[in-house]
């Protein structure tokens, strides 16, 4: 008996039979309209295209056949006839009616697909974002002899099919009716389907009409001939006017024949953030894909806002931004070497030009030359920097200075850069976005070019130290001051050096800053963390208070013997510099200078008998 079981339970089973999917028609045109597509106004875009393949098939095979495609808007209807291929009945059954099967891949046109837009097999299904019936009548090239065939669907996912009288349509091509939907009827008016056939269809290398009116407007602008340089680059910038709402600095051609890419790139006339992404209009054979292409460019030609028309990328289910591949990839690579070399012919041939483009994007060509040598050596007499003597070039600056000096942050340049100036020590502010990198790059593009990084000691010892006799007498008074700073973790040193109306200057660096904040954590934290936190103390450099001793006040102050005076006036003078430097204050320094200046006006205003007062 177990055997028995054992040998039913291993018996083949019949086969099942197979079951096919069921599509809710409605559920997908809510998921076309909500989730695919951006806005209903691709629906003309789908018309348009499924037009233009048509004619693209039809040519393939008769190359003289016409190609034209026409639009009739009125009433809350809307009629496109075209020219194409045509349909027969077993087409309509076999297209038409099922979802995702393309017409680009039967009559073995599979093999020339590079000739289509469309490459999805959505086609008709889009209209039913703004119809509520779609009636197509069409006539095969392809079968002479078929007649003329008629499919009307509805949005409940219902369709019928019938053959018509051959005088229904004598010529072959495709005759697409739509009737709005309620609410969507201002999609198919006259107004509006021109001006959404203007813009995807402008390019279309066929004849593209809505009533009379001519919507292909061929060559595109960045084809046509004109008489001089000057007169492409103003019908340039009045394209880029209509087009984007604002007049270029300039225009940089985007020819890339291997890619087949042909555009135009417009420098903005205003800087924008780096971090500001750049939208971009790409047309697909001369169709509008997407008018908010981000990836087409590398992120550092964030300066140009660009137009082209390409046959070779690959466009997402959507069709409306593109598909990153290689091919994408490689483009974007081919394009940014497009903007790299006219930024080098500007430098070679029109510096006027090339200043007024710095003066607005400077950011954009740092960022393209800290991966760029090439580009960094041929900018290198043109990008400025805040230095010491002013606003110049890295190669300026160099030629004048055996050392190329710099900060890190623009705090240390505040610092230093009067008192570097007075002693004849050169400094680049280097804090502002990329500066340090290009600095650091320097010698790479410029061999022998020395670049040190600006610290504390290094400005100290470029100042002029005081005769030893001179400091040792004033012993008691830098013990004082030494004294009362010692808990904010500050030094103080006596120096000499101009200009002579700074009394003191704060000095610190990044390590000095990092065990200031070590040790102000370390003081809040509870036992544990104290300990953790005590551990990681090091022998990293304090910031200091660096007194200059050809200072008046400096030398008042030097003489005063009461300890608790000199107290008050060393936080004065701590704060006071602190404010110079332009340095964020911690609740411990403002503590010290609201002390400071009380202690200051009670000296200034306390009386002894017999005194008017203490001064």
């Amino acid at each position: 008996m177990d055997s028995q079981t054992s040998q039913s339970s291993q018996a083949p089973q019949p086969p099942q039979s197979p079951h096919t999917f069921q599509v809710d028609l409605r559920g997908l045109v809510d998921l076309l309209s909500h989730h695919l597509y951006s806005s209903p106004k691709v629906y003309l875009r789908e018309l348009l295209q499924n037009a233009v393949d048509a004619i693209t098939a039809r040519r393939a095979e008769q190359p003289g056949a016409p190609a034209t495609v026409r639009l009739y808007a009125e009433g809350g209807a809307l009629r496109v006839e075209d020219s194409g291929v045509g349909l027969t009945e077993s087409d309509v059954h076999s297209l038409l009616a099922t979802i995702g099967r393309s017409s680009k891949r039967n009559d073995g046109l599979e093999s020339a697909r590079s000739d289509f837009l469309g490459q999805f097999g959505i086609g008709l299904l889009a209209c039913f974002v703004v119809a509520e019936r779609i009636r197509v009548v069409s006539r095969s090239a392809r079968t002479p002899d078929a007649a003329p065939v008629e499919w009307t669907a509805t949005d409940d996912g219902s369709y019928t099919v019938r053959t018509l009288p051959h005088e229904a349509r004598t010529e072959p091509g495709t005759t697409v009716h739509l009737v709005a939907r309620a609410g969507a009827g201002e999609w198919l008016s006259k107004v509006r389907v021109r001006s959404l056939a203007r813009d995807f269809g402008s390019l279309l290398p066929y004849d593209v009409r809505v009533g009379d009116e001519v919507i292909t407007d061929l060559p595109a602008p960045w084809d046509r001939a004109h008489p001089s340089p000057a007169t492409r680059r103003v019908a340039l910038a009045r394209h880029c006017h209509n087009l984007f709402g604002f007049t270029p600095l300039d225009s940089i051609d985007l020819d890339v024949p291997l890619a087949g890419i042909r555009g135009v790139a417009y420098v903005l006339p205003t800087a924008v953030s780096p971090a500001q992404r750049a939208s971009h209009r790409v047309h697909l054979k001369g169709m509008l894909l997407t008018e908010r292409a981000e990836q087409l460019l590398p992120d550092w030609a964030f300066f140009v806002r660009c137009v082209l028309d390409t046959d070779s990328l690959r466009p997402t289910a959507s069709r409306e931004s593109l598909y990153e591949d290689e091919t994408l990839a490689a483009v974007r690579e081919a394009l940014g070497e497009r903007i790299r070399s006219w930024l080098t012919g500007l430098a070679a041939g029109d510096p006027e030009r090339l200043a007024a483009f710095l003066s607005v994007h400077y950011l954009g060509v740092k960022s393209l030359a800290r991966h760029d040598k090439e580009m960094l050596r041929t900018m290198l007499p043109w990008l400025p920097f805040e230095t010491t003597d002013g606003r110049l070039s890295l190669e300026e600056f160099a030629q004048r200075h055996p050392v190329v000096h710099f900060t890190r942050t623009v705090e240390e340049y505040r610092q230093v850069a009067p008192i570097a100036s007075a002693q004849g020590v050169g400094v680049i502010n280097g804090g502002y976005t990329y500066d340090s990198e290009l600095i650091e790059a320097l010698p790479s593009v410029r061999p022998g070019t020395v670049v040190s990084e600006l610290d504390a000691d290094t400005v100290t010892a470029h100042l002029d130290a005081v005769d030893p006799a001179e400091e040792l007498a004033l012993s008691a008074f830098l013990a004082a001051a030494r004294a009362t700073l010692d808990p904010l973790g500050c030094d103080v040193a006596l120096r000499a050096f101009h200009p002579l109306s700074v009394p003191a200057l704060h000095l610190d660096d990044r390590a000095a800053r990092h065990e200031q904040a070590r040790a102000e954590a370390e003081e809040q934290a509870d036992d544990l963390w104290a300990g953790i936190l005590g551990s990681l103390h090091g022998s990293a450099p304090r910031a200091r208070l660096v007194l200059n001793h050809l200072n008046p006040l400096i030398r008042r102050i030097s003489s005063l013997s009461d300890p608790e005076l000199i107290g008050t006036a060393t936080e004065s003078l701590y704060g006071q510099a602190l404010l110079m430097a332009q340095r964020p204050l911690r609740p411990a320094d403002s503590a010290l200078l609201n002390r400071a200046f009380i202690g200051l006006l009670e000296w200034a205003t306390h009386t002894d008998p017999g005194k008017d007062d203490r001064r």
